[in-house]
């Protein structure tokens, strides 16, 4: 049996959905990612500018890697209806905490096997759904996400990368074809062009790894979606073979409505979203979040609150609140 074989089935008993090998070279889509960087599509992540040549060449990170390993695990489930949208991915626990130690006990193992190892969940300087599609495991569809035949986009990706030189898989071929339901769906155009993104636009950007206020001119365009969007997911034709997850701590957490959260303290945020990936966002941001979405779905019964937020002390809360307002406000007079 060689080493993928075994390394394959240690991920299968780690519970990981799929596994993948790629042989290291520069990431193919190098001249891509720089120049998307030069023209800022990246918004205020300033991390992904910080020595960018370090995720185009992984052995700039883990000096004498020869391998990267690809692993991907599913999260897919139906939510419950609330008013506020949540991405599928953030119902439950936080996918890192649950993902980084079975990617470590892969490395010890590979560590027995004489190899030198750094594994990421989305956390370092490595291109992930670039290998992906290297690796076989998926391919970067339209939408820029990964897509695999069986389970859709619905899956994160951790990786390894590794002095060992392991047996690679073959690439993936793109199968979207004639495709365009995810351009066609995002609600502000973010996915301007066929694999062409622009963070500046996209709700998920928006509503969470932006620090400050949503542009006027989205905020409409939000809707309802809470904290991030799976518009562009949800249309994609290879979901049609979905299943639910098996993991227990991705499940979706019960959570009060829209106005209770929007009297929260800090405190209350914390017990609440802890373990969570909503609890990186902090209270002020979620607050933020939740005038959008009560300015664009709210009623006459959502007023009071609004109202108490409009006077915080919190200035980003307070600009949401009343944007809220005034268009809550000019709704009910018509």
């Amino acid at each position: 049996m060689s080493l993928s074989t075994e390394l394959k089935a240690l991920a299968a008993q780690e519970g990981f959905d799929h596994c993948a090998v790629a042989a290291l070279t520069q990431a193919d889509h190098a001249a891509y990612f720089l120049r998307w960087l030069d023209e800022g599509r990246h918004g205020d992540m300033g991390w992904l500018a910080r020595d960018p040549h370090r995720r185009i060449d992984p052995t700039r990170v883990q000096p004498g890697a020869k391998s990267v390993v690809l692993v991907a695990l599913n999260y897919f489930q139906e939510p419950a209806p609330h008013t506020g949208r949540m991405a599928r991915y953030a119902l439950g626990l936080d996918y890192h905490d649950l993902m980084l130690p079975r990617l470590e006990r892969l490395a010890e193992w590979m560590a027995g096997q004489g190899g030198v190892q750094r594994a990421y969940v989305d956390t370092g300087p490595v291109l992930e759904k670039v290998w992906a599609a290297k690796a076989g495991l998926a391919w970067q569809g339209k939408s820029t996400m990964a897509i695999h035949p069986r389970s859709g986009t619905w899956f994160f990706l951790g990786s390894v990368l590794t002095t060992l030189e392991l047996e690679p898989d073959a690439p993936m071929a793109d199968h979207c074809g004639s495709c365009t339901r995810c351009i066609d769906a995002c609600p502000t155009g973010a996915i301007h062009a066929p694999y062409q993104l622009d963070a500046r636009r996209c709700i998920a950007y928006l509503t969470i790894e932006h620090k400050g206020a949503i542009p006027e001119e989205f905020r409409s365009l939000i809707g309802d979606h809470l904290y991030g969007c799976d518009d562009c997911l949800d249309v994609c034709p290879w979901n049609r073979w979905a299943r639910e997850t098996r993991e227990a701590g991705f499940r979706e957490m019960a959570r009060p409505d829209l106005g209770t959260m929007l009297d929260w303290e800090v405190a209350d945020f914390d017990r609440h979203f802890r373990g969570s990936p909503v609890h990186r966002l902090k209270l002020s941001r979620w607050k933020r979040n939740i005038c959008v979405v009560l300015g664009n779905t709210g009623t006459a019964g959502d007023l009071p609150a609004l109202r108490r937020q409009a006077a915080s002390a919190d200035s980003l809360v307070a600009e949401h609140a009343r944007w809220a307002l005034k268009k809550l406000e000019c709704a009910n007079r018509s």
